[in-house]
């Protein structure tokens, strides 16, 4: 029996190997969320500065890219090893401190591996070993990097969302998730959706609602679903938001002024129409009676 034909037919073994895969992405999301911002704010400022005849402000500094140069203590400048980046095993025997001047370590860093392994293990449950498995772990690690990087720091990164919406239309080539014509129309009215919402808000309010970055997620939720649960994912992530918003506001004194970023909320709707929008549209027109 091959290893391939071995995790077909063990679907628990499948599973433990998901998880344990999900835990090494989500060291590398780690490092997603906290450079690519940074990249792009130095790809930013060397644009305004070659716009305006400057010197480009980070000439001086290390090129800085998803693959270098290795982790540091930011305390310590201490070169992060490998048996010091052992997904959750490392966090747990340093407790939560950098192994050379002893600086605390953030709790993102064990809760994302810890998500990414989770999330990884409930996709290979859902889907079992096949393509439509590795495209959903794939669609599953994007969005939980987009969600963290858009909840830190109010952006949906366009080095994200739109090799997202990329990868969705070339699942729909296939088949995965949804048929072709309903990827390209839940693409495109995933975009419009939103835009228009935002448009008319601007309009009546002065003021703007949400981020472009929302459109394209929205766009990219649909290319991989397909059109027809893009009620759903709306529905579903402004009812959690609403809810979420509500609490910080009540149990954390949250300042209603400050605007919350609605990406995680429409990501989280997107993953669970992926893995169960069909059951979820069944039961609510049952409900209607339709």
């Amino acid at each position: 029996m091959t290893p391939l034909e071995l995790l077909a037919d063990s679907p628990t073994l499948f599973i433990v190997l998901a998880v344990l895969l999900g835990l090494i992405v989500g060291s590398f999301l780690n490092v997603v969320v906290y450079r690519l911002p940074l990249m792009m704010e130095r790809e930013w400022r060397a644009q305004c500065a070659e716009l305006l005849g400057q010197p480009a402000p980070d000439a001086g500094q290390p090129a800085l890219s998803l693959w270098g140069p290795r982790s540091r203590c930011p305390h310590c400048g201490h070169l992060i090893t490998a048996a010091e980046n052992i997904p959750l095993l490392s966090y747990a025997l340093q407790r939560g401190r950098c192994a050379h001047c002893g600086a605390g370590i953030g709790i993102q860093y064990p809760l994302v591996e810890a998500s990414s392994g989770i999330l990884a293990g409930i996709v290979a449950w859902r889907f079992g070993f096949g393509w439509p498995a590795a495209a959903a772990l794939i669609f599953t690690w994007m969005l939980l990097a987009a969600s963290i990087i858009d909840f830190r720091q109010q952006l949906l990164p366009d080095d994200l969302i739109l090799p997202l919406l990329w990868l969705g239309l070339a699942a729909a080539l296939f088949g995965l998730f949804a048929d072709l014509p309903s990827a390209v129309v839940g693409a495109m009215a995933g975009y419009l959706s939103l835009w228009s919402v935002y448009q008319i808000f601007r309009l009546l309010t002065g003021k703007e609602g949400m981020g472009h970055g929302d459109f394209k997620l929205l766009a990219a939720l649909g290319a991989w679903t397909g059109w027809h649960y893009l009620v759903t994912i709306v529905l579903l992530s402004s009812l959690v938001g609403a809810v979420f918003g509500l609490a910080l506001i009540l149990f954390r004194g949250r300042d209603r002024q400050v605007p919350m970023p609605f990406g995680p909320f429409l990501a989280a709707a997107g993953w669970i129409a992926l893995l169960w929008g069909e059951a979820i549209n069944r039961a609510y027109l049952n409900w209607l009676g339709l």
